[in-house]
């Protein structure tokens, strides 16, 4: 028994089938892909000249067609992008931002990374929402930050990394690593690490950021250029240099003790550079006083020496006289000062006679000078 005469197929939506009635629709059925394809011909026909598909008006079509196609190669480099023209998947050339054009799609597609953005990547700490203050909060990862020195303490260091692509590697950024920022923070974790592990931790902690820091630079910038990443490490900032929290507190009394003991030297120095030269000054004013008292006593020494031998030439001339005269210069010398009685010793004589003190009349006169020469008497010895 043909379908036909049963009102519709077993899935029909006539009353009956083979089976009885059949099934019930559950919801919309799919248009009919011939019955599309005969609109959109009709509809075709009817915009065409003649009422019918003609040789002209399918080749006005298929001009339309390509010339769309062809625009659609037109494409925009933003400030920050480059263009990247890959032909059937390789890398053919680099543009700059502005209007550019590449071959349609699928003979060359565009890629637009963000290669003259700087970017930052932050290690040892991380942004999240803090609800209670309606904005973002630092929260310290320590997994990140906690470091092994080479004197075997530990350190804890938060630095960020500000890095971008290079002009000139924009492909092999692309192409020869899957994870950009994430190998940029591996690389930069790592040769932290690593320079933290040479170093001691006091020079660290203290004066030696700037050493270790252009160390760090280096190295992930050598670790990059190995991989062919083409990204360029502008700058490495060390943001927290510390110890870990639970012995923090007695770094800071080391460090306060330390910073009493250069103070302590530098007040040290100070006193040292005030009394070493005085004291300098001093020494060399006695030698030069010694020096002078030296040079006078060798000149005395000297004049005297030639007075000496001056008298002893005349003395050996007239040693008589010469005796005499030594004689009654050193008297004057001794009893110019000295008080004075007169004695007659002769025969009539009656004992010690007053004199008249003429001394006492006049003004006393000086003590004799205990120089050399002899001092002139006003008054006679008899």
């Amino acid at each position: 028994m043909p379908w036909k005469n049963q009102g519709g197929g077993p899935w029909s939506s006539g009353p009956k089938g083979p089976w009885g009635s059949g099934p019930q629709s559950a919801g919309p059925r799919p248009p009919d892909l011939e019955d599309l394809l005969r609109r959109g011909q009709d509809r075709l026909q009817s915009m065409l000249p003649g009422g019918f598909v003609s040789g002209m008006g399918i080749a006005l079509v298929l001009a339309a067609a390509l010339v769309i196609w062809g625009l659609s190669g037109f494409f925009r480099v933003q400030s920050e992008e480059l263009g990247v023209v890959l032909r059937f998947g390789k890398h053919v050339r680099t543009v700059q931002p502005g209007l550019n054009y590449h071959l349609p799609y699928p003979i060359e597609t565009v890629l637009l990374p963000k290669a003259l953005r700087v970017s930052t990547l932050s290690i040892g700490m991380s942004l999240i929402d803090d609800p209670t203050r309606r904005g973002r909060t630092m929260r310290d990862v320590p997994e990140e930050s906690l470091m092994l020195t080479g004197d075997e303490n530990i350190v804890d260091v938060d630095f960020t990394v500000l890095w971008r692509i290079k002009p000139d590697g924009v492909g092999n950024f692309l192409f020869n690593i899957q994870n950009p920022e994430g190998t940029v923070k591996a690389v930069a974790e790592s040769a932290m690490r690593e320079v933290v592990g040479r170093a001691n931790i006091q020079p660290i902690l203290t004066g030696a950021r700037t050493t270790t820091e252009a160390g760090v630079q280096e190295l992930m910038q050598k670790t990059l250029d190995g991989y062919g990443a083409g990204i360029l490490v502008q700058q490495v900032q060390m943001q927290k240099v510390d110890p870990p929290s639970q012995v923090i507190d007695a770094f800071r009394d080391v460090q306060a003790a330390r910073a009493d003991l250069e103070r302590l030297q530098n007040e040290a120095q100070t006193y040292a550079n005030r009394v070493v030269p005085d004291s300098r000054g001093r020494a060399a004013q006695i030698l030069q006083v010694a020096e002078g008292y030296k040079e006078q006593a060798i000149a005395e020494a000297k004049g005297q020496s030639a007075r000496f031998l001056s008298v002893y030439d005349e003395y050996k001339k007239a040693p008589d006289v010469t005796r005499q005269r030594i004689y009654l210069e050193t008297m004057e010398r001794i009893l110019g000062g000295a008080e004075k009685l007169v004695y007659d010793g002769g025969a009539n004589a009656q004992g010690v006679m007053p004199y008249l003190p003429l001394n006492e009349l006049s003004p006393r006169r000086q003590a004799p000078a205990t120089s050399g020469q002899p001092q002139q008497q006003s008054g006679s010895t008899r």
